[in-house]
């Protein structure tokens, strides 16, 4: 999936929580100050066209619903981070995380019982 800018990731966060949207949809769950229709709309194109946004035409407008899910999208970026930033190290990822955020020991320790507990599962 395409690299997208903050707007077009703002608005791709809001089409994936309604599902399927049209461009007042989106317009009424963005913070305000409200951005004009003609500028949503002129991103929403952009999306369409990059591949994200599937357009279904509904009477004389648009819905708009995401090609791939957010957990898709999510675990790309995330698969990028780690190969551009951690030398593709899963373990160097998570410290430089849990150092950044100043995480506790009970913290770490819950950390440590998530990666247990997934594991196990797919053992």
């Amino acid at each position: 999936m395409e690299k997208l800018t903050k707007r077009e990731d703002q608005i791709m966060q809001i089409i994936w929580e309604l599902k399927t949207a049209f461009i007042r949809d989106v317009i009424e769950k963005l913070p305000e100050p409200k951005p004009h229709y003609n500028s949503v709309a002129t991103i929403i194109k952009i999306l369409v066209k990059k591949g994200v946004l599937k357009s279904k035409k509904i009477g004389n407008t648009h819905q708009y619903s995401p090609v791939a899910e957010f957990e898709e999208y999510r675990d790309n970026n995330l698969g990028n981070i780690k190969k551009k930033f951690f030398g593709n190290s899963f373990p160097k990822m998570m410290a430089y995380f849990a150092k950044e955020e100043n995480l506790s020991e009970d913290e770490l320790s819950e950390l440590i019982d998530i990666i247990k507990s997934n594991k196990s599962k797919k053992s």
